[in-house]
């Protein structure tokens, strides 16, 4: 069943589960969008085809909000929103490794195609891409830290490329070097978009604490993690 966090009559933001993917599969394979938009046609009774906008991705693996435009005006806005970087886009990854307590990373970043995979490479190289993003360590404890990552840009891959890049795999990614197992998906959620309603023009922040199945992995670091509200934080500054 589809968990919504927010929705009007201009929006809908959803929780993805891992393991589903937003879009862009068979129509016989399930994916978030023809959930969300069987949620719409049963709640409204909607005859015909329902009308229904992603305006943000995740990767298949990848839990946490995902939004998406019930009219066509709103995900026009939105997208240029998007496109013009005044989205604020907020994760939280858990990583291998002993990371600097914050920092900013920056590469270039090419798609393979052949491999369904993504590579930094040379600024200069065919299909580079700028990436950049910054961290902040929340908490660390038995060989892992957890980072609060801020996208400054928005590429595919991106948070698991830059970070592995930097020796940093996130936890379960073995497709970007991860040894380490996770039961569902990889340790990486997006835990709050910020955004200017498309159509009221006031603020909107759609936040989603992580999976209950992070909750081992949280407990163990210092300080202690705790899922409180909407977001996690240290017990230290809450």
């Amino acid at each position: 069943m589809i968990d919504v966090l927010f929705e009007d009559n201009h929006l809908l933001a959803v929780n993805k589960p891992a393991g589903l993917p937003t879009m862009g599969v068979a129509e016989d394979r399930p994916s978030l969008l023809a959930e969300a938009r069987a949620y719409i046609k049963a709640k409204y009774d909607k005859p015909g085809k329902v009308y229904l906008g992603i305006v943000s991705r995740l990767d298949a693996p990848v839990t946490g909000v995902v939004l998406l435009a019930r009219t066509s005006k709103a995900a026009g806005r939105l997208c240029e929103a998007f496109r013009s970087r005044t989205v604020g886009k907020h994760y939280l990854a858990i990583v291998a490794g002993d990371p600097e307590p914050s920092g900013r990373l920056e590469h270039h970043l090419r798609k393979d195609e052949r491999h369904r995979r993504v590579h930094t490479t040379s600024e200069k190289a065919t299909g580079a891409q700028l990436a950049v993003l910054d961290y902040e360590v929340a908490a660390r404890g038995n060989g892992l830290a957890a980072l609060r990552v801020t996208l400054q840009t928005g590429r595919k891959h991106q948070i698991r490329v830059q970070l592995a890049a930097a020796g940093w795999p996130i936890v379960g990614d073995r497709k970007y070097g991860s040894d380490r197992p996770l039961a569902a998906g990889i340790a990486l959620h997006a835990y709050r978009l910020d955004i200017d309603h498309p159509v009221r023009h006031e603020p909107l922040e759609l936040s989603v604490a992580p999976p209950t199945s992070w909750r081992g992995l949280l407990g163990a670091m210092k300080p202690r993690l705790i899922l409180l509200g909407d977001l996690p934080c240290g017990v230290d500054n809450c």
